[in-house]
């Protein structure tokens, strides 16, 4: 663990006027919460904290962020409070510790209609504080540094959550160093024969051409020497991730790369960059296609360079990158830069981009959340993390940016969404050019607008950005949208018919519901524009009644592996776990286990005899309706009622195996009812049938009482 020592010193030494009393007091709070927990390396909990709190202070933060870090766990996993921590630390720490919690809380990797929620409220709390987000980044480092302690199914969901979120957005922070090491170690997870195979051959390489680094290196310091430019000169292998990319960007061998080493110029000032781009270009030739200009246009998070490659020494080609120290701190850091302390004072770096216009600029692009489904929202998040950017000029002279592999319709719905939807042609410096067209850095163009103009749907495939996609299909529907609806709810009527049940409202909205639309028109818009399919609609309030493959009639039984040999296993009453959910372990007296639900409350009374859990999961298979879970149904209190839910349960192919009236009203019961059903996914199936009927009012899962291990 690292001792308060350690980090105080490291404070100190670029913050001399730092509290480190505060620090120091919030390392020994931090640490006596977290007593008695331990990691599942089981190495003491705080080590991690501590980590994470080294990990901010090597980036220079102040002195919140730091306390932050070492307190961001207590209000989730300890006695302590908010009150508690706003009471020893101060409001503004305990807001952000709140922050961090929130952002942990949140299900990064669940259903995409959740998920697209939980980013939304990630970029909410961004929004109020980027140090939140700082200290979730760093969190996230250090579980993914050591992530080999976890259970395999754990690591792989942390490693794609990681890929699809947390590198991005570190990335699109500016904090690319951090970016480029979250892949790697989610890629070591997801992929680790194929790093490794990254792996072998740079070390095939080296063994052909011995380390051509420092020779680079040299020759390079040898060029700027001569032209009399001082500056420093940095050089590095890419990480594997970064060319397992490349490889499969631009589908070719790993021999064939022409940017796997990258070397940085580091210059004293903004004047000796492009002296030392001219020196590069005297000595070695550049590469066409191969040059970036940010230092003119940067990018929206303050990064600044000039990148080129040149065909080096054995006319190997290497990308160069040049800007100043400056520049550099905040190619680092990124956002982070605004928070940044020298010698006990903010540091007045000129690149440095303001976190809150930058989040700004970043939430604008992702428009009102009300008009976009939870897909939209997904895909214009993801390409504006991951996309690469292009520059282009307005008649007027005024910059548009956009991601790489924009077209003039995505030039157009970035001015406004007016502008594209009236779009009818463009000319790219000054010449007419079709919509599909790729648009280039530094490009001008103009857009030809006609009044009456409707976005077509082929633009749909030609549009990149979120954006654009986004306007287009909202216009096609509202455009279309009463005959769609018209045509959706007579296909429904036919396919709900075909299988013996009606087209109500009711059904409809559990449809949707399900399905993560909005509304039943949103649903019904949807089906008469083939954006989905009657089948679609069956499937997702009776499953069962589609006929199902050979292959699942033909699958073994689920089983439950990670049991000791001789050891049994069964299910906790309290929670009554089923095949398909995650499950832990509790061995009892005997040789046997007793299986819980991940999510079940009894577990808490085993936190502190770790050496009893059991890491268990199921098996995919297709298994027998015997699996016994309770549900609550309220129904109305009518004739017929009962029967048809009864019925509902046995065309989900699940069995009735107890049914009792908790509660009878003139105009409601609710009854409890126990089912016996395959899995999770037959019992979800089962709910929205019932779910479906329009005199259920509420249908639920319910977890009986404890009753000890």
């Amino acid at each position: 663990m690292i001792p308060v020592e350690k980090l105080v010193d490291q404070v100190r030494a670029y913050n001399p006027n730092s509290n480190t009393k505060l620090i120091s007091e919030a390392y020994e709070y931090g640490k006596l919460m977290h007593e008695g927990q331990t990691r599942h390396s089981g190495e003491p909990y705080f080590s991690h904290p501590a980590e994470v709190s080294m990990l901010l202070a090597q980036q220079n933060l102040d002195d919140s962020t730091i306390i932050t870090a070492l307190l961001h766990d207590v209000i989730e996993d300890t006695p302590a409070t908010y009150k508690d921590v706003a009471k020893r630390f101060g409001v503004d720490v305990a807001q952000l510790v709140d922050g961090v919690t929130k952002l942990t809380n949140l299900e990064l990797s669940s259903n995409d209609a959740k998920q697209a929620e939980n980013v939304r409220k990630l970029l909410l709390a961004m929004s109020k504080d980027v140090r939140v987000i700082l200290v979730k980044l760093a969190d996230r480092l250090h579980n993914m540094r050591t992530i080999k302690h976890m259970r395999s199914e754990k690591q792989v969901q942390k490693a794609h959550e990681t890929m699809d979120i947390f590198a991005p957005l570190a990335g699109r922070m500016g904090m690319q160093w951090m970016r480029d090491e979250l892949e790697d170690l989610s890629f070591r997870v997801l992929n680790p024969e194929g790093r490794n195979s990254i792996l072998r051959r740079f070390l095939t390489l080296r063994n052909q051409t011995e380390d051509v680094i420092p020779k680079i290196t040299h020759d390079i310091r040898d060029v700027l020497e001569k032209a009399g430019i001082e500056a420093e000169v940095v050089g590095r292998e890419k990480k594997p991730y970064s060319v397992w990319r490349k490889m499969q960007e631009k589908g070719e061998g790993f021999s064939r790369l022409s940017d796997i080493y990258a070397f940085r110029i580091l210059t004293v000032n903004e004047e000796d960059i492009y002296k030392a781009l001219g020196a590069v270009h005297n000595r070695w030739t550049a590469v066409p296609g191969r040059f970036k200009d940010y230092l003119s246009q940067p990018k929206s998070n303050g990064y600044r360079s000039v990148h080129t490659t040149v065909s080096g020494r054995d006319g190997k080609r290497v990308e160069i990158q040049i800007r100043t120290r400056q520049m550099h701190d905040v190619a680092e850091t990124g956002v982070a830069a605004h928070w940044s302390y020298k010698d006990g004072h903010r540091v007045e770096n000129p690149f440095a981009v303001d976190p809150f216009k930058w989040l700004a600029s970043l939430t604008e692009r992702f428009g009102n959340s009300d008009d976009q489904d939870h897909e939209e929202f997904m895909e214009h998040v993801k390409l504006d993390m991951f996309a690469d950017q292009v520059f282009c000029f307005t008649p007027k002279g005024d910059v548009i940016q956009l991601p790489r592999g924009a077209t003039p319709i995505d030039f157009a719905y970035t001015i406004h969404t007016r502008i594209g939807a009236a779009c009818v042609g463009a000319k790219v410096d000054g010449r007419r050019v079709p919509l599909w067209t790729r648009l280039r850095n530094g490009q001008s163009v103009e857009i030809t607008t006609a009044e009456g103009q409707r976005p077509q749907s082929s633009w749909i495939d030609i549009a990149v950005t979120g954006r654009a996609k986004s306007a287009i299909r909202r216009a096609l529907r509202e455009e279309h949208r009463d005959g769609y609806v018209r045509l959706g709810a007579e296909l429904a009527r036919v396919a709900l018919e075909h299988v013996g049940k009606k087209s109500t409202d009711k059904a409809l909205m559990t449809a949707a519901k399900k399905m993560g639309l909005k509304d039943k028109d949103a649903l019904l818009a949807r089906l008469g524009s083939a954006e989905m399919t009657a089948s679609d609609l069956v499937g997702a309030l009776y499953p069962e009644l589609l006929t199902e493959s050979d292959n699942e009639d033909n699958l073994p039984a689920s089983e439950i592996i990670g049991l000791n040999p001789g050891q049994y296993a069964q299910p906790g009453h309290c929670c009554q776990p089923l095949p398909g959910e995650r499950i832990v372990g509790i061995a009892t007296r005997g040789k046997g286990v007793v299986f819980h639900t991940i999510h079940c409350e009894k577990l808490a009374d085993y936190e502190d005899q770790s050496n009893r859990w059991i890491d268990l999961r199921w098996t995919q298979g297709r298994n027998d309706p015997n699996n016994n879970v309770t549900i609550h149904v309220t129904m109305a209190n009518d004739p017929g009622v009962l029967g048809r839910i009864c019925t509902l349960i046995g065309e989900q192919h699940a069995n009735i195996a107890d049914l009792q009236f908790m509660e009878r009203k003139p105009d409601f019961y609710l009854m409890s009812i126990e089912i016996q059903v395959r899995d999770v996914e037959h019992l979800h199936n089962v709910m929205t049938a019932i779910e479906a009927d329009s005199d259920v009012a509420s249908v639920s899962r319910t977890r009986l009482g404890s009753n000890g291990v």
